[in-house]
């Protein structure tokens, strides 16, 4: 049936199991035939047990992280998806506002809205209907 070696002490041992019948296993050890006798039928878990160790405690001046200013509070609105541009629905020195769409664009068979993230006026607009983008391309600055 299944055949293993063991090493015991040095010395290596074939055993090959033959059978189970009840709580009895057939099984030969070197080529001498043995019924072993099953006591307690151990079942393992086949997920394994992750230990992590405890995250060390901040100590002082560690327990905050400082906010570093930006150095331009321009934000670029870039492309989410490879795709095409269908229309641009504002312009330069056009004030937005947070969560007004700016311009539509076809991506993997669908219309995709792209919003604005933040309140302010655009800066520039990068793109125009029919134009081809690819993911991360910046489409419009917003100051």
């Amino acid at each position: 049936m299944k055949k293993f070696k063991f090493t015991i002490h040095g010395n290596i041992y074939e055993v090959e199991i033959q059978g189970f019948e009840d709580n009895i296993a057939k099984v030969e050890v070197n080529g001498t035939p043995y019924d072993v006798e099953i006591h307690e039928d151990l079942k393992m878990t086949k997920t394994p047990t992750l230990v992590r160790a405890e995250p060390p405690q901040p100590k002082g001046k560690e327990t905050r992280i400082p906010k570093i200013p930006s150095k331009t509070t321009n934000l670029t609105v870039k492309a989410p998806l490879p795709g095409t541009i269908i229309s641009v629905l504002i312009k330069d020195g056009e004030k937005v506002t947070m969560g007004q769409k700016l311009l539509t664009m076809e991506a993997m068979k669908m219309e995709n809205n792209v919003l604005a993230e933040k309140d302010g006026t655009i800066k520039a607009v990068h793109v125009k209907p029919g134009d081809t983008v690819l993911q991360n391309d910046v489409l419009v600055e917003i100051a």
